[in-house]
């Protein structure tokens, strides 16, 4: 199943990127805690700040590098720090942001599924991914975003050209292509957003600047 056509929610494919990797991890690197349906259990204990947590934060950049693009992935991924985070976390916060940068260098190497799996696990044994908030090493990519505006819509796919094509509201976690944001735009659903006339046709972009995150600029 091509889990990056039309149709699979953007957001979710970090939940399927997660469920292949871990069935990939007890089938080749250690037995992962099952629920009572013998499923590896997402929620289970022990799953975070270790080496089975750096294993799922580059495998997932690195999906949505190849799914969508590098640009998509390092700004979900920071986005996905928002809404989990909690102010005190600022160690694993470095540590899941550093895990992510290598993915998304691994994702433009490699294919989804064992392939990249084995890359990553290499990377893991190699000491290249940070397995404990503990370790010294800094992220020094984009800073963690704090807040977000009211309404907040990012691109995350281009035509071959450039062009801007689809989009994701982030906090209603709905995809739409350029049609459709244009028309929410002028029904005047997200404010701080306009639309610009080009000689090839009608895009959507932001009016705001102070957001340093905003690829719409």
């Amino acid at each position: 199943m091509n889990l990056g056509r039309i149709g699979i929610k953007i957001w979710d494919l970090q939940f399927d990127a997660r469920d292949e990797l871990y069935l990939m991890i007890d089938k080749h690197y250690k037995p992962m805690p099952k629920d009572a349906n013998g499923k590896t259990n997402p929620q289970a204990h022990g799953l975070a700040d270790n080496d089975i947590d750096a294993l799922r934060h580059s495998y997932v950049s690195a999906v949505y590098v190849i799914e969508y693009n590098e640009g998509t992935s390092e700004l979900l991924g920071r986005l996905r720090e928002y809404f989990t985070m909690t102010p005190n976390e600022f160690r694993s916060l470095n540590m899941d942001l550093w895990n992510n940068s290598a993915g998304r260098t691994y994702g433009k190497k490699f294919k989804r599924g064992e392939e990249l799996f084995f890359a990553l696990l290499k990377a893991l044994k190699g000491g290249e991914l940070i397995i404990t908030p503990s370790d010294p090493r800094k992220y020094k990519g984009p800073k963690a975003i704090k807040r977000l505006p009211k309404s907040f819509v990012i691109k995350v796919k281009e035509s071959k050209t450039g062009a801007n094509i689809e989009f994701f509201d982030v906090r209603n976690k709905r995809m739409m292509n350029k049609n459709e944001f244009i028309e929410a735009i002028r029904e005047g659903k997200y404010p701080g957003y306009a639309v610009r006339k080009h000689h090839s046709g009608e895009f959507p972009y932001s009016t705001r600047d102070r957001f340093s995150f905003n690829n719409l600029g």
